[in-house]
C-alpha cells in the first residue's frame, strides 16, 4: 500500500469510525503497554549499559591493561568521548531517515549494530581498537535513542506519552543500578592476572544481550498503527482515532522537508539544546565517574560499584512519579526547572561540604534524581509540543545532539590529577545546571504566552479535535503547546 493510499485509509476511517469506548480504549492502552514498553525499555537498558559500561570498566583493569596505564586520565577521556562524537554528528540525518523504513526493522537494526560493536570491546587490545568500538556504538545508538519518542508518538495520546517515556528513559537509571551491581559480580570473577581483565567479561556480559534482543525486536515490536499486524479491525480503527486528537499530520514513510527546515531554525528547540547540554554534562559525568568519585569517598572499588546502585534506584522512581505527575498536569516546564534546580544544589553540596561523606552520598541522590528526572520530562514535552512527525524526526534529534556536546564536555572535566576533590568538573556541571533551570523558566513562560495569543486570536479549541498541522506544524492556529 503506497503512502497516499494509508492517508486516504486513515482518513476513511476516522470518518466512518464510531466513538471509542473508555473501557475500549484502556484495553488498547493496556495492549500496546504489553506489546511496547517490554522491548524498548529493555533496549534502553541495554543501549544504556553498553554506552556507560566504560566508567566501571575503568576500575577494572582497562586502562592499565591497554592504555598504558593512562596516568593522567585523558586517555580515558578520549574514549569515553568517542562514542559522543559519533552519536551527536549522525542523531538528525538517522532519525529523518529512520520515517523511511518501518519501525521493527529499524529498531532492530540500530540494537544488532550497537551490540556487536560493544561485544568487540572485549577484543580491543590498543586504544586505536576500543576508539574504533566506541564510534561504531554511538552511531547505531544515535539511530536508536531520538527515534523512540518519535515511536511512542505514533501510538500514545499527550495524556499518556509523559508517563510511557519516563518509563523508557528511567531504564537509563536502571541501568546504572545493574551496571554497579554488574561490575562488583564481574569485580569477583578475577579474570586474568591479577583480575586485570575483568573489564572484558563485564564488555561481553553486556554487550551480547543487544544482539539477541535486537533479533527479538525484528519479529516482536509492532509497526506504525496503520500497518501493524497486532491490531484487529476495529483496534486499528480506535488507534488511528487516537492518532490524530489534536495533530494531523504527514502519515506513512514520508518526510516533509519544510518541517525539517522549521526545526532546524526554531529557536525553541535550540533553547532546550542547552538545558539538555546542561543535563547531559551532568549525566555523562554521572555515568563516566560516579563509581571513581565515590571511591574517594575512601571506600574499596567493590564497595564503590555496589554504593553507584542505590542513587539510580531512586532517580528511576524520581523520574518516573514525575512523569505520572506531569501527564495529570499537562505542564512539564515547572517540573523540569525543579528537577534541573535539585541537580544544581547537589553539585554545590558536593563543592561546598569535602569532608562530611553523608552529606555527599546524599547530594549524588539529588544529582542522580534531578538529571534523570529533567532528560526523562524533556523527551515527552519536546515529542508533542513539535506538532508533525516530520518536525519531530528533525526537532528531537537536533536538540539531543546539541545537549550530548554536553556528554563530551562532561567526560572531559574530571581528569585524575584534579583527584579527589575534582571541584573543576563540580562547579561547572553545577553552574550549567542552574542555567538549565532558567532556560526551562523562559520555555515555560514562552508556551503559556502562546497559548493564550492563541486563544485570543481563535478560541479555545477542543483537547481532542483534529488539529491539522500538515503545512504548519505547532505553528497551526488551532494548536497548542504543553507549557
Amino acid at each position: 500500500m503506497s503512502d497516499e493510499d494509508k492517508a486516504a485509509y486513515r482518513d476513511d476511517k476516522l470518518e466512518h469510525t464510531p466513538p471509542a469506548t473508555v473501557e475500549e480504549e484502556k484495553r488498547l492502552v493496556r495492549k500496546l503497554d504489553r506489546a511496547i514498553l517490554p522491548i524498548t525499555c529493555l533496549l534502553y537498558l541495554l543501549a544504556y549499559l553498553d554506552r556507560s559500561n566504560l566508567g566501571n570498566a575503568r576500575l577494572q583493569g582497562l586502562p592499565q591493561e591497554i592504555l598504558g596505564g593512562d596516568p593522567t586520565g585523558l586517555l580515558y577521556e578520549w574514549v569515553f568521548s568517542a562514542f559522543y562524537f559519533s552519536y551527536i554528528l549522525f542523531q538528525v540525518p538517522a532519525t529523518v531517515l529512520s520515517k523511511l523504513f518501518h519501525p521493527s526493522y529499524w529498531i532492530a537494526t540500530m540494537a544488532i549494530g550497537w551490540g556487536i560493536c560493544s561485544t568487540l570491546q572485549a577484543s580491543a587490545f590498543n586504544l586505536a581498537g576500543i576508539i574504533v568500538c566506541r564510534v561504531g556504538l554511538g552511531v547505531f545508538e544515535a539511530g536508536f535513542g531520538p527515534a523512540i519518542p518519535l515511536y511512542f508518538s505514533l501510538f500514545y495520546t499527550k495524556n499518556e506519552l509523559g508517563l510511557r517515556l519516563g518509563y523508557w528513559f528511567g531504564f537509563a537509571a536502571i541501568a546504572g543500578a545493574f551496571g554497579g551491581l554488574i561490575a562488583f559480580g564481574v569485580q569477583l570473577i578475577h579474570f586474568g592476572p591479577d583480575s586485570e581483565s575483568d573489564w572484558k567479561i563485564l564488555f561481553l556480559i553486556e554487550g551480547i544481550p543487544a544482539i539477541i534482543l535486537g533479533v527479538v525486536t525484528w519479529f516482536a515490536l509492532p509497526n506504525r498503527p496503520e500497518s501493524t499486524h497486532l491490531f484487529d479491525e476495529r483496534e486499528r480503527q480506535i488507534a488511528l482515532e487516537r492518532g490524530a486528537r489534536g495533530t494531523k499530520a504527514d502519515v506513512g514513510l514520508v518526510i516533509n522537508k519544510k518541517h525539517v527546515i522549521a526545526a532546524l531554525t526554531d529557536w525553541r528547540i535550540l533553547a532546550c539544546g542547552t538545558i539538555y547540554f546542561g543535563v547531559n554534562c551532568a549525566l555523562a559525568s554521572i555515568s563516566a565517574f560516579l563509581p571513581t568519585i565515590i571511591k574517594t569517598f575512601g571506600y574499596t572499588n567493590a564497595l564503590a560499584q555496589l554504593l553507584t546502585v542505590p542513587p539510580y534506584v531512586v532517580g528511576a522512581a524520581v523520574l518516573c512519579m514525575t512523569a505520572y505527575a506531569t501527564d495529570r498536569l499537562q505542564s512539564r516546564g515547572l517540573a523540569i526547572a525543579s528537577s534541573c534546580a535539585a541537580g544544581a544544589i547537589g553539585y554545590l553540596l558536593v563543592i561546598l561540604v569535602p569532608s562530611n561523606m553523608h552529606v555527599r552520598y546524599f547530594a549524588v541522590f539529588l544529582i542522580t534524581s534531578g538529571t534523570y528526572t529533567a532528560i526523562g520530562v524533556i523527551i515527552a514535552w519536546f515529542a508533542h509540543n513539535l506538532g508533525s512527525e516530520t518536525k519531530k524526526a528533525a526537532g528531537i534529534p537536533l536538540f539531543m545532539a546539541i545537549g550530548q556536546c554536553g556528554s563530551v564536555l562532561g567526560a572531559n572535566i574530571y581528569p585524575s590529577s584534579d583527584g579527589p576533590r575534582y571541584l573543576r568538573g563540580f562547579t561547572i556541571t553545577c553552574a550549567l545546571m542552574a542555567w538549565a533551570t532558567v532556560c526551562a523558566v523562559i520555555l515555560y513562560v514562552s508556551y503559556r504566552r502562546d497559548n493564550k495569543r492563541r486563544d485570543e486570536l481563535y478560541g479555545k479549541p477542543d483537547p481532542d479535535a483534529t488539529v491539522d498541522t500538515s503545512e504548519l506544524a505547532d505553528k497551526a492556529p488551532m494548536f497548542r503547546y504543553i507549557p
